[in-house]
């Protein structure tokens, strides 16, 4: 887990109890519950895991290890603009491997870091089901297609100010 230290203020906390609480604190309901936190928060930093384990009543571990499975689920901040790089079979084969490494190389960060300014975040994805536009790259909601490492700079100028 991260080793910064967020301080929840009460209202974080008295929003991931009102979230348990449409659930029942059913501990069944975890995947949900976490989901909804997600939304809210951004992230599942281990403050919010510890709140709802209470809840729920189950385990931090619990809580820690369907945070870390399940891909969709982060415990990092997502910068402003996060950035994710399909590498589905289709991509990977026209090279978004290349455009990865130059994402990386023009941010300074590997995948799953935020930039020190908060600006821009780095994943990749499995697919992402516009396989003829590979190479494919998500800059929030919006889709850049046949992406080439050249494209790089411009796609990113287009999120400066």
């Amino acid at each position: 887990m991260s080793s910064i230290k967020i301080e929840l203020r009460k209202e974080d906390i008295d929003k991931i109890n009102e979230v348990c609480a449409s659930f029942n604190n059913e501990p069944l309901e975890l995947i949900n519950v976490l989901h909804k936190c997600q939304e809210h928060f951004g992230y599942l930093p281990a403050e919010v895991q510890e709140v709802v384990a209470e809840q729920l009543n189950i385990p931090v571990a619990k809580v820690y290890g369907v945070v870390s499975f399940y891909s969709f689920f982060t415990m990092t901040p997502h910068g402003k603009h996060p950035i994710s790089i399909c590498m589905g079979t289709a991509c990977y084969v026209r090279g978004a491997e290349k455009v990865l490494e130059e994402f990386k190389k023009e941010l300074g960060i590997q995948v799953g870091q935020t930039t020190p300014d908060g600006k821009f975040s780095l994943s990749s994805l499995r697919c992402v089901g516009a396989c003829g536009l590979a190479p494919v790259v998500l800059v929030g909601e919006k889709t850049y297609g046949r992406v080439a490492p050249d494209d790089v700079k411009k796609i990113l100028k287009d999120y400066e100010g």
